[in-house]
């Protein structure tokens, strides 16, 4: 029998607010255990939640980037359930009428688009953290974390692989991180998932039997659970065996999914209104605001490099897989608009390959785009080759990096190098390439007197030869010699059988 897997994921994406969704306590990271826990996060006695009217902007922003509907009034609700670090023993979330409700993500598996669709996206508080390592036969409590807002993004069971799994969670990741509303930071938390995964005959409309696998962050393990569960729960069938609904964990170490509770359904949680909170009215005027401050959406600025600067959709895709890459890209190729597809070499290549060395990222980039524009130019114009321009890109990365603060990144604003500092470099190295005709035959014609053997394998038929002169003639040249200069001139003196006798 033929086995399909389905997929559901469910996103928690911690909202990028100062403070906690209904305190006014801290969410910065890393603090000391309970440092950052008020009376409310708590749950003291007489202490009543206030909403946080940036987490309510956060989950507006994700509803219209994914063409969803937006609730007015939408409801919160208390979600009941005991757990050591739940200090009230329930959680305030959404259920029936969430801010967000229905759209969907496009992804891309290879050639084949896909649309996976949402069910909804709502506003909850994260519970704190139970430390179990720190303290031996006992467990630690800290609530730091508890209260800090979180959009809880869940899809319908759409995907049918890990890979779509995948991609559709990285889509996601990078589209609340453009729009400003989450960190993405999976280390710290802020970007977690929780799968669910059942299986069923290929053909087949009935959904199987799920378990959700909790608290995956990271890509590779999203994986590699799918896939693992998607494995036991076929054999487990195979053997006669039934699927338990399940919460289960994946362990990394040993590459497997385990047991950790039956999986509840919603009646069992309790749900009803919470009375400390009214239902909340969004303004379709605050709608409208919102929309207005969205940046251009992934997807938008993909169709318009394709469109306006020619780009394959495999380079508008790498030019949008962040959005700061996208801003510096923009900003180059803006300056250089006929060479878009140089821009998105030279930014994935050179500029990408010096970041990552110093574990630095785009929006921390030293050269300001127009350098970099300059630097294209002057390969385009035959100033210099492109050998002697990463060299010079080499130089301008060092002269920058070293002025210190000035030059931390290119949005810092008043710089110690504007872009003439491209040609400074070339004009004071003397690495400008050698465009006189006449001196370039004279080279090539030393090259060929010098190389005798050479040209006569090149005679008898040995392309490799007539490569082995280019490269003589460029060693000559110090690299300064356009090649397809060199290359025409060559063949034409080559072809010239006088030219043995010189």
């Amino acid at each position: 029998m033929q086995w399909e897997i389905v997929v559901g994921l469910e996103v928690h994406a911690q909202l990028s607010t100062r403070s906690k969704i209904f305190s006014g306590a801290s969410t910065a990271f890393g603090l000391a255990p309970n440092a950052e826990a008020c009376a409310v996060d708590l749950a003291l006695p007489g202490v009543l939640p206030v909403l946080n009217r940036g987490a309510v902007e956060g989950a507006i922003k994700l509803g219209l980037a994914v063409g969803a509907k937006i609730n007015s009034p939408s409801i919160f609700a208390r979600k009941n359930y005991f757990y050591p670090d739940l200090p009230k023993g329930y959680q305030i979330s959404q259920y029936e009428l969430p801010v967000v409700e229905g759209g969907n993500v496009k992804i891309k598996v290879g050639e084949i688009e896909k649309t996976i669709r949402l069910v909804r996206a709502h506003l909850e508080e994260d519970a704190g953290k139970s430390l179990h390592e720190d303290f031996h036969g006992m467990t630690g409590i800290d609530l730091n974390r508890a209260g800090t807002p979180l959009l809880e993004i869940v899809s319908e069971p759409d995907m049918r692989s890990s890979a779509e799994a995948v991609v559709y969670a990285k889509t996601l990741h990078t589209l609340v991180r453009w729009i400003g509303i989450c960190d993405g930071n999976m280390q710290e938390g802020s970007f977690r998932c929780d799968a669910n995964v059942s299986v069923r005959p290929k053909g087949s409309d009935k959904l199987g039997t799920r378990c959700e696998i909790k608290n995956l962050n990271s890509f590779r393990f999203l994986e590699k659970a799918i896939d693992y569960e998607a494995r036991r729960q076929i054999e487990l069938i195979k053997d006669g065996g039934i699927i338990q609904q399940q919460t289960r964990l994946y362990d990394p170490e040993k590459d497997e999914t385990r047991a950790m509770r039956s999986k509840e359904d919603a009646q069992d949680y309790r749900y009803f209104p919470d009375p400390d909170l009214l239902p909340l009215e969004i303004p379709q005027s605050w709608v409208e605001e919102v929309r207005g401050g969205l940046p251009e959406l992934p997807q938008q600025m993909r169709t318009r490099l394709e469109r306006d600067y020619g780009l394959s959709p495999y380079d508008a895709a790498a030019m949008t897989v962040d959005r700061e890459i996208a801003e510096y890209f923009n900003a180059v190729a803006g300056k250089l608009p006929a060479e878009a597809k140089l821009c998105a070499n030279w930014i994935m290549g050179e500029i990408s390959s010096y970041l990552n060395n110093e574990g630095r990222w785009f929006d921390d980039c030293p050269l300001l785009p127009g350098q970099l524009a300059r630097l294209l130019t002057r390969i385009r114009d035959g100033t210099i080759s492109g050998k002697i321009a990463k060299e010079v890109f080499r130089q301008m990365w060092v002269k920058v990096s070293a002025a210190g603060e000035k030059a931390l990144s290119w949005k810092s604003g008043d710089r110690p190098f504007d872009e003439n500092l491209v040609d400074q470099i070339i004009d004071s190295q003397g690495l400008k390439q050698i465009s006189d005709s006449g001196e370039l035959e004279k080279l090539v014609g030393e090259v060929i007197a010098a190389n005798g053997k050479s040209v006569e394998e090149f005679r008898a038929g040995k392309e490799k030869a007539f490569n082995s002169l280019v490269g003589q003639v460029m060693k000559a040249a110090k690299g300064k010699a356009d090649p397809a200069q060199v290359n025409m001139i060559l063949k034409k003196k080559l072809a010239d059988g006088s030219v043995i006798q010189e």
